[in-house]
């Protein structure tokens, strides 16, 4: 089961940062509705293309820790990134689902934008679930690195 939930985990990353990496390459479906507006409709975060080539390469990087098993042939320092990472990611998304409450998040007070409402319908669970099971993954894992 745990590989099944580690595999889901890894391709929503992959997905994730295609889907940046098309923003950065100047692509729109989805971009104008994945950005916080206020109450007017004025973006309050407007991303260039390298935002979206760090955010996109983030989220690569973040597949590979769930890739990657902790192997002790691999130096002490690898394998304590990877643990560093496994609960790392998901406080990461479990705080952006919490959110800032404004205008993201599920606690949020402006609700009636395009961006709020997809943040309601898609954005903000999809981070809960990804926290829930990366500390899901976390707990579970059987190898520690003093052995």
């Amino acid at each position: 089961m745990r590989i099944i939930i580690k595999n889901f985990l890894i391709i929503i990353f992959l997905i994730l940062s295609c889907i940046h990496f098309y923003w950065s390459t100047g692509g729109s479906i989805g971009y104008i509705s994945s950005l916080p507006t206020d109450e007017n409709g004025n973006v309050l975060l407007a991303p260039s293309s390298i935002d979206c080539i760090i955010v996109a390469t983030i989220l690569l990087l973040f597949a590979f820790v769930y890739t990657f098993t902790l192997d002790h042939s691999k130096p002490k320092i690898f394998n304590y990134l990877i643990i560093f990472g496994q609960w790392g990611i998901p406080i990461i998304f479990l705080i952006r689902a919490i959110g800032e409450f404004k205008y993201v998040g599920f606690f949020k007070e402006v609700t009636t934008t395009e961006f709020a409402q997809m943040d309601t319908l898609l954005f903000s669970p999809l981070c809960l679930g990804i926290g829930c099971v990366g500390i899901f993954l976390a707990l579970k894992n059987p190898k520690t690195i003093d052995k």
